[in-house]
């Protein structure tokens, strides 16, 4: 899957990351802040009329990506030592009383991957590679390629690869590129928006996202217009569910990502207000004050002198306190929109109703951005399996990282992946190779777990070395189970 994001200017400091889907596109403007766990008053909401409908069964969000968090992109809604404020600036909608949560279901066919072959220019009959479909290059490898995941919602890639003869068949003299290397960019002009969006126009209805929102702003590798649709699923516009194909500067489809199936219609939640989100969305952001990764320290142990005698006592460290980091920072909400966001559903992929928050930073230059917040109602959110006070990684507890994207070197058999992580962790990459797959895994350790650690995040690359040149071989994420694209 093709994924880039803009990093746009911020007044505050490193990024944060909820791996939102593994295998999906974040290309162009806007990542999101997801809050699994929101304020409640108790209760069970359960009707006793008797022929009420049942409730729903509990929600329970973001197993598989650790809970709330930032994705690539997007600034920490509390990331600000001294907090943040989202100020609305004109009246908030009430939107609906209720909304269901949609979840892929079943598998995709061989017709399905067919039909979108079709509109990507792609000839041939796909072939099921283990849970991968697979349209690939014929002979020297140069060409076309298409990946989709056989298991609902279909994650697929499309990229044009430049190939070449290996092995003994390689011509003397210059080294031959190995199959699946990315063909750099050839140059030139990047084709208007308007044409942009006319080309990528039969993808989007082979797939049926006709009616997806579609942005075209973006430029990739100085020639390649990037168009981003948002799909509308149940009516409703989508965040994080985007489906992303370059555009080359002679019109021809050169690369792209998203998902073939459409969720399917699940339980149904009672939702809150825009104006009651948004104040949960606060009370979440409030800072923590200026303590740093580690926290302050308390009262420090006693030491003991070197001869073994009466201990002294450590010097006291110094330790600000949250009066000390200032006002909070401001954010201006300028717009809400109900909707359905990608998130994390007993550890699978799925849309859960959430506000779509449209906000502005006050760095100059700064371009708007979404923050998105859970809209279902906290009393029908169930806590994470397994949850612990900190958030904290702990050896053999932590969630498997998510790969983004992956590279090989020249030769094929060094493979690079990429992927993002907490900064008080320790990351170690995995590959277990078949014949016609390699899956990575991304292990991961804490550096302390007995400290706590503030929820920030880099973008790490770990290589591990393979037995045979990967080849045609897709490389499949282990957490996800789903193909790992390019960058």
């Amino acid at each position: 899957m093709s994924s880039s994001t803009e990093n746009r200017p911020r007044k505050r400091g490193p990024l944060l990351v909820a791996s939102v889907a593994a295998g999906v596109l974040l290309v162009g403007g806007g990542g999101v802040y997801y809050a699994a766990t929101a304020s409640g008053d108790g209760g069970g909401g359960e009707s006793a009329a008797k022929d009420a409908p049942a409730a729903p069964p509990p929600l329970r969000l973001g197993e598989r990506s650790g809970g709330a968090g930032i994705a690539p992109g997007e600034p920490d809604p509390g990331g600000d030592p001294a907090g943040t404020v989202y100020k609305a600036k004109g009246p908030l909608p009430p939107g609906p009383s209720s909304a269901a949560v949609h979840r892929p279901e079943g598998r995709v066919t061989s017709a399905e991957v067919t039909r979108l072959a079709a509109a990507l220019g792609l000839a041939g009959t796909p072939r099921l590679v283990g849970e991968v479909w697979q349209l690939t290059p014929e002979k020297d490898g140069s060409g076309l390629r298409l990946d989709v995941s056989a298991k609902a919602p279909g994650s697929w890639t499309f990229s044009r690869y430049e190939g070449g003869p290996v092995g003994d068949t390689c011509l003397k003299g210059k080294a031959c590129p190995p199959p699946g290397e990315a063909k750099p960019s050839r140059g030139g002009s990047p084709v208007s928006e308007a044409a942009a969006k006319a080309a990528v126009a039969p993808v989007l209805k082979a797939i049926g996202q006709d009616d997806a929102k579609l942005d075209a702003h973006q430029v990739m590798n100085g020639s390649e217009r990037v168009v981003n649709a948002d799909p509308v699923v149940g009516g409703l516009p989508t965040y994080g569910w985007s489906t992303g194909i370059h555009v080359g500067p002679d019109g021809s489809l050169v690369a792209g990502s998203g998902r073939l199936k459409e969720p399917a219609k699940g339980d149904t939640y009672p939702v809150i207000s825009a104006k009651k989100a948004l104040a949960e969305l606060n009370e979440d952001a409030k800072g923590t004050g200026p303590i740093g990764i580690g926290g302050c320290a308390t009262d420090p142990p006693a030491g003991t002198d070197q001869s073994g005698g009466k201990p002294e006592a450590k010097p006291r460290v110094p330790c600000r306190v949250a009066e000390d980091a200032g006002p909070p920072h401001e954010v201006a909400v300028t717009g809400a929109v109900f909707g359905l966001a990608a998130q994390y559903v007993d550890g699978e992929q799925a849309l859960v109703p959430a506000w779509l928050f449209a906000a502005r930073d006050d760095v100059p230059g700064s371009a708007p951005y979404t923050v998105v917040r859970t809209a279902v109602d906290a009393r029908y959110l169930a806590p994470p399996a397994g949850t612990s006070p900190t958030p904290t990684p702990t050896e053999g507890t932590a969630p498997e990282r998510q790969i983004s994207s992956f590279t090989t070197a020249p030769d094929g058999r060094k493979l690079s992946v990429t992927f993002w992580g907490g900064v008080c962790s320790t990351y170690t990459a995995t590959a277990e190779e078949t014949p016609q797959k390699v899956v990575v895994r991304i292990s991961e350790k804490a550096i302390d777990p007995d400290r706590a650690c503030i929820a920030m995040a880099a973008e790490f690359t770990r290589t591990v070395t393979l037995r045979a040149p990967l080849g045609d071989r897709p490389v499949v994420d282990g957490a996800s189970g789903q193909p790992v694209p390019r960058p």
